[in-house]
């Protein structure tokens, strides 16, 4: 964890400040029923539903302009704790606060962690997230974080890897995985977790790193009898084949606008790389996907999971089945057989190069190499 700071007994976990286009979205999560706003420089920032303060949610959002947060680098977090709420003269407790530094990611050697596939499991994945310490910039949680959605409480266990690896000091990128559609709050998660508008699929732009979460949403075909009858993934595909063709016509504002210096894909699935049934679907969707990416955003670095296991694939290696639009790092080896294992991906941004190593819970280095830039 990042800081020392004493939590507020009411707080489940640390805030984790989300990077969504260009804001950040701050999740907290609680154990009572509480009120809550943020303060950055002299404006303040409600979880409100049009005017009215949210209180019957144990996880509270509100959103905060990127830029206004990376300039007061801090923000203040107020809450009263709900004793009674009525239709009049509700019982509320005094105003307390809590103070958070906040950092953004540095033009220069940016340090990046990415982890995926954690499956409801918090401290190994914490433990290994921790390679960089002091010097993480930016922390990637790319899909399967919980094991399903049939509890909303497994939502939390997003907010509690954040909130322990970041202190809420540095932002995060979340990415919805395929085992996050299954269960019965599965639709419910744009509520519980990042979204742009509702949708799971949206750009970032944190410092000079830009990047495109890609979203593929099941790993077998609609009609598939695990899902009886309950997904529609194919026309959801279709409709981020729009998006990503819109992000492509808005270029300028984009990955191309200035400052850029560093392209990302995030994908749980590595939609390049074609499984053997009944996960061989979309060929004809992924590979258009990484045509329209390889033309004209020219990423440096697509990030993946799923697959649990970590290997790096370069275009027109054995991996390369579809035209990887750029080099692919799937990041995330698990093993059920080895409960204590654990692996991701560190990654370092610099001027030359991106160093890619993948590191185990004891930080172990057992795979790196250079990318380039």
């Amino acid at each position: 964890m990042k800081t020392d700071l004493s939590l507020p007994d009411v707080f489940s976990s640390f805030p984790a400040v989300y990077a969504v286009g260009n804001e950040y979205q701050i999740f907290i999560v609680v154990k009572s029923e509480t009120l809550m706003w943020i303060g950055v420089g002299n404006e303040e920032y409600y979880d409100d539903s049009n005017g009215i303060l949210r209180s019957g949610s144990d996880t509270h959002k509100i959103v905060v302009p990127m830029e206004e947060l990376d300039r007061a680098k801090g923000y203040t977090v107020y809450f009263r704790r709900v004793r009674e709420r009525l239709p009049y003269f509700s019982k509320t407790g005094e105003v307390e606060s809590i103070f958070f530094p906040f950092r953004s990611v540095p033009q220069d050697d940016i340090h990046v962690y990415h982890v995926a596939d954690t499956h409801n499991k918090v401290d190994l994945p914490v433990k290994t997230a921790s390679f960089f310490g002091d010097k993480l910039d930016l922390l990637i949680l790319n899909g399967d974080i919980p094991d399903h959605s049939g509890e909303i409480k497994n939502f939390m266990t997003i907010h509690e890897i954040a909130g322990k690896m970041t202190g809420g000091e540095i932002p995060v990128v979340y990415s919805r995985g395929n085992h996050d559609l299954r269960g019965n709050h599965a639709e419910d998660l744009a509520t519980f977790t990042p979204n742009r508008n509702g949708h799971s699929f949206y750009t970032f732009r944190v410092g000079p790193v830009w990047g495109i979460l890609v979203d593929c949403g099941e790993d077998k075909d609609d009609s598939h009898d695990a899902y009886g009858h309950t997904i529609c993934c194919h026309a959801f595909r279709r409709r981020e084949t729009k998006y990503i063709e819109e992000v492509i016509r808005n270029a300028e504002k984009e990955y191309a606008a200035e400052g850029v210096k560093f392209r990302l894909v995030i994908s749980h699935v590595p939609f390049s790389y074609v499984q053997k049934p009944p996960f061989d679907i979309e060929k004809e969707c992924y590979e258009k996907w990484c045509a329209l990416l390889k033309e004209h955003v020219k990423p440096h670095v697509m990030l993946s999971g799923h697959l649990h296991r970590s290997f790096l694939s370069l275009p027109g290696s054995e991996n390369d089945h579809l035209g990887q639009p750029c080099p692919l790092v799937v990041g995330s080896r698990t093993n059920g057989k080895e409960p204590g294992k654990f692996a991701g991906a560190a990654l370092t941004f610099t001027e030359e190069k991106i160093h890619v190593a993948f590191t185990d819970q004891d930080h172990f280095v057992y795979e790196e190499a250079d990318l380039p830039v």
